[in-house]
């Protein structure tokens, strides 16, 4: 009887390490069960002398924000009351879940416009879109561009950035802002 249960065991405890485990990258660790963050994950990113440092922490199966770290004072364009929007600072500002190392996956698949690289066309292109009182993003525009398809590539990869926002608050409540996202194209 005992033989049959240690043998039940050893094949039911890799099924039990899968189900839940601890993961821990140089940006994020957490607990993944099934595939699916839960609990309090921790989101990381460096100083410029090289320090590892925590820019947020969410809880997963809450979907509540516990800590941020503070950026710069930066103003937004704050819906304080339905079609009434403003310059203003907030409480707290819109934050992907993950923070910028997070949002950066995204940044990343720009491919640079053949017809740009040809002109040797270069800059930023800034694209603005909207997050809502839920951290749905839309109204996406390119607010400054540089042309060559560079405008409609930044377009087309900030509309692929998931709906994985935390709102802004001011005053106590979540408010719809207008993020401004800036898409760098370089020749190498």
């Amino acid at each position: 009887m005992k033989k049959h249960v240690l043998i039940f065991l050893l094949f039911l405890l890799p099924a039990l390490c899968w189900a839940q485990r601890v993961r821990k990258t140089e940006w994020e660790s957490g607990t993944l069960e099934k595939g699916d963050k839960v609990g309090v994950w921790e989101y990381y990113g460096y100083t410029r002398d090289g320090s590892q440092v925590i820019l947020q922490k969410y809880d997963h199966t809450t979907k509540k924000l516990l800590f941020f770290r503070p950026i710069e004072d930066i103003f937004y364009d704050v819906e304080l009351q339905p079609g009434q929007w403003t310059k203003s600072r907030v409480d707290q500002p819109p934050m992907f879940i993950g923070s910028d190392p997070a949002l950066a996956t995204y940044t990343a698949k720009l491919n640079y416009p053949l017809a740009a690289q040809d002109r040797k066309l270069q800059g930023k292109v800034i694209v603005s879109f909207a997050i809502d009182t839920l951290g749905q993003i839309s109204n996406h525009k390119v607010v400054a561009g540089v042309g060559g398809g560079c405008d409609e590539e930044a377009l087309r990869v900030s509309r692929t950035i998931p709906n994985q926002w935390i709102p802004a608050r001011k005053n106590g409540r979540a408010v719809p802002v207008v993020y401004e996202m800036p898409f760098v194209f370089r020749l190498k």
